[in-house]
């Protein structure tokens, strides 16, 4: 099907109706030209919602209506492109650059110049200074009407290829090349395809049945689709973070539409400022959900429209903002870049607008004396009182994963730099913090055992003044001899020495952890397997709070209650980051025993959301059933373990240049050296 697009006022019904306006007609610092060329004109309008100054954009397409009413001021951040100096204005051209990628390899870079963001190589009326704030002034207002910004699928004749052939075809010194016979260079020897299991097929089917659609384009799954659920809640939205083993499994069968829809839309709901008893949360927030409703259209007896509701924490149990949305948002988008190739869509001004919108949101200076993320409770998978509140390692773990993301594609220029500088300083500092005062084992437990208290200046050896008394009973006898893990929270006189399953996990995943860490937490889930396996892979946490405990940390929370839903529930979308760990870490035999434990009862038990009981023996009291986080965490996990090559794609090694840049000051405690250059060298033995 063909679409078309135009710009102006139109007598007729508009499928989506944008209102965009600015604040000045200067846009990314210079004035917009006059431009008569409608080739240039469409290009505009394709590249970035900004290209088109207080103007009407009417799309014509074969979706229903929706409207939004917006005002946008955004920054240009000198878009990484790559150009050609004789580029003509009237065509888009696309050609290869080779470069080194992120990961120091070699790789194909096709491109359609974007004629905005490229604006400033080719205007004469540029100002070499531009004002650095204007990306922080990022509203949208109007209601729950929203309709992304960005109009993509718009083709013209002769001028604009189509968005199938742009991986196929490229243009070099004005010739067509096939680059076909470029796929697959690099591979192994073509393995010979399994057959599908009827428990894969089912998944499938289930994964695709949980699709929402919104304007005719499909914009993620829902949280939970039982049709014999009568009471809902929130389960029928689009959560971001349970959106992401989805968009992971789509991605690995070859399915990138649905992930960049949802990417684009999330970051249009970026921007909304919502309140919270007039309370505004700080722009750069992601939402924690969205769903897609019909309102009644103005004006119109009877029609309706599709929009957007985003939920930033307002209607959520205890009303706490997200704080891992962003980061979970910005993982994705780098995972979609590296298992698609298209780097474009990372390059885009609106998409690094966003990534740097959550990033000023993460670094904003404040009180803390640590570089750890301060955050309250239920701000993350763990969405109840659970006693994290404070430097939870979860958290901590999607930061430095999201920090790692943010550098590989944030695009380096004048006005960039100082963020980057921001960034790096932060993950030195982090991953030395984590590593030297998160980590325990036998000699470190042995070594708190044993700390004296009340103790100043910076000679301290008990640097946050921890009492021995701290080292719960349970964990004396718990801890294997090889092996150990990284607690679950580090605040003054407080240690948290709960297992928690997904920062340890993604640890691993991110190089957060030493090579020794990471080896470690492996070593102490294989030896702890039936605590922390069982029946059902994996416990949310270890061990569970019982008794005067319970009642006192959750606040006696009936639904976490002892060995259920977060407290010591077993949650089977932990099974494709654990197989990612493992994959990793050059263990993948423990994925493959734990996906195979899931496996004989997952479709039997109707894929719930977690299960109860010590060894994960019952369904959960509350889970819903058909959960597709569930669903998708099995599916993602089996084409890991299948095809290892696009699991390296996920995860991190250790990053050098972090060791070689420790902020932190050496203390005089008698460790000579940084655990962070300690580690350059452990990590070759």
């Amino acid at each position: 099907m063909s679409t078309s697009s135009c710009i102006g006022m139109s007598t007729m019904k508009p499928c989506c109706r944008i209102l965009v306006s600015y604040k000045s007609s200067a846009l990314f610092g210079f004035s917009f030209p006059k431009l008569n060329n409608p080739v240039v004109k469409h290009n505009l309008s394709k590249s970035h919602p900004s290209s088109v100054p207080s103007r009407r954009i009417c799309c014509y397409a074969s979706c229903n209506g929706s409207q939004i009413r917006g005002y946008k001021s955004v920054f240009d951040p000198n878009s990484r492109a790559f150009h050609s100096p004789n580029l003509n204005w009237g065509k888009a051209r696309v050609f290869v650059s080779s470069l080194r990628d992120r990961r120091g390899g070699l790789r194909g870079v096709l491109v359609v110049p974007k004629v905005a963001s490229d604006f400033r190589n080719h205007s004469t009326s540029v100002e070499s200074n531009v004002n650095e704030k204007g990306f922080e002034r990022i509203y949208i207002q109007g209601g729950l009407n929203v309709k992304p910004l960005v109009i993509e699928k718009i083709e013209t004749e002769n001028d604009v290829i189509k968005e199938e052939d742009k991986s196929d075809r490229v243009e070099i010194n004005g010739s067509g090349v096939n680059i076909d016979f470029l796929k697959g260079l690099n591979e192994a020897t073509p393995r010979v395809e399994r057959d599908v299991s009827e428990i894969e097929k089912e998944a499938w089917k289930l994964l695709q049945d949980a699709v929402v659609n919104y304007c005719g384009n499909p914009v993620g799954t829902v949280a939970a689709n039982d049709p014999a659920d009568k009471q809902p809640l929130n389960y029928d939205q689009v959560f971001i973070r349970d959106f992401v083993p989805s968009a992971l499994a789509f991605l690995l069968k070859g399915d990138a539409e649905i992930v960049k829809n949802f990417l684009l839309h999330t970051l249009q709901l970026q921007s909304w400022e919502k309140t919270v008893d007039c309370y505004s949360p700080g722009q750069g927030l992601m939402p924690a959900s969205f769903k897609v409703k019909s309102v009644p259209l103005e004006g119109s007896d009877g029609a309706f429209e599709e929009v957007l509701d985003p939920d930033f924490g307002e209607s959520a149990i205890g009303r706490v903002a997200p704080v891992d949305s962003g980061l979970w948002w910005i993982i994705l988008l780098r995972a979609y870049g590296k298992i698609t190739g298209d780097y474009a869509l990372q390059e885009r001004v609106d998409v690094q607008t966003g990534i740097r919108l959550v990033l000023n949101l993460c670094l904003t200076d404040g009180f803390d004396m640590f570089p750890t993320l301060l955050v309250t409770d239920g701000s993350c998978m763990i969405d109840r009182r659970m006693g994290i509140h404070g430097h939870p390692l979860e958290i901590q773990a999607l930061f430095y994963t999201a920090l790692r993301c943010a550098r590989e594609m944030l695009t380096v220029n004048d006005g960039t730099k100082s963020l980057v500088a921001a960034i790096n300083n932060r993950l030195s500092a982090l991953s030395f913090h984590v590593r030297e005062y998160y980590w325990v084992d036998m000699k470190k437990i042995n070594e708190i055992y044993r700390y004296h208290t009340e103790e100043y200046s910076q000679d301290a050896v008990n640097k946050f003044n921890i009492y021995p008394d701290q080292i719960p009973s349970w964990l004396v006898d718990w801890i294997p001899e090889e092996g150990g893990y990284l607690i679950g929270n580090l605040q003054p006189a407080h240690m948290d020495f709960r297992f928690f399953t997904l920062g340890n996990l993604w640890a691993i995943v991110s190089s957060l952890g030493t090579q020794k860490q990471n080896n470690g937490i492996l070593n102490l889930i294989e030896a702890k397997w039936d605590d922390l396996v069982a029946r059902m892979p994996l416990k949310i946490c270890y061990p569970a709070l019982e008794s005067e405990e319970w009642r006192i940390i959750t606040g006696s929370d009936p639904k976490n209650t002892p060995w259920s839903y977060h407290n010591g529930g077993s949650w089977p979308t932990l099974l494709w980051q654990f197989t990612l760990a493992c994959i990793k870490m050059g263990r993948p035999e423990l994925a493959q025993k734990a996906v195979a434990t899931a496996e004989k009862r997952l479709s039997a038990d109707l894929w719930p959301e977690y299960y109860d009981t010590r060894s994960g023996r019952f369904i959960g009291k509350q889970a819903r059933l058909r959960q597709t986080w569930t669903i998708a965490g099995f599916l993602t996990s089996k084409m890991l373990l299948e095809k290892p090559e696009k699991a390296s794609l996920l995860f991190w090694e250790e990053d050098y240049d972090i060791l070689e840049t420790c902020v932190c000051a050496l203390n005089k405690t008698g460790r000579k050296k940084c655990s962070r250059l300690a580690a350059k060298s452990k990590s070759h033995a």
